[in-house]
């Protein structure tokens, strides 16, 4: 058995190219297959979030100071 990457086999480099490629299919197919909501219909059936814009609020005050 090769400790290093270097010095190992072509068997070696293939079995981590392999399992690598595996690895990586598996992760695709439960990043696809993942689902964040209840259900098909979840965000169908309640409507979209409506924000009304209110009065204009003033949060800062220069207190009446001229800046020149």
């Amino acid at each position: 058995m090769n400790s290093s990457l270097w010095s190992a086999g072509h068997t070696t480099h293939l079995k981590i190219v392999a399992v690598s490629l595996i690895a990586s299919i598996a992760v695709v197919i439960v990043g696809i297959n993942a689902r964040l909501d209840a259900g098909p219909t979840a965000g169908i059936e309640s409507g979209p979030a409506v924000v009304k814009a209110g009065t204009a609020k003033t949060y800062t005050d220069n207190g009446g100071a001229t800046i020149r």
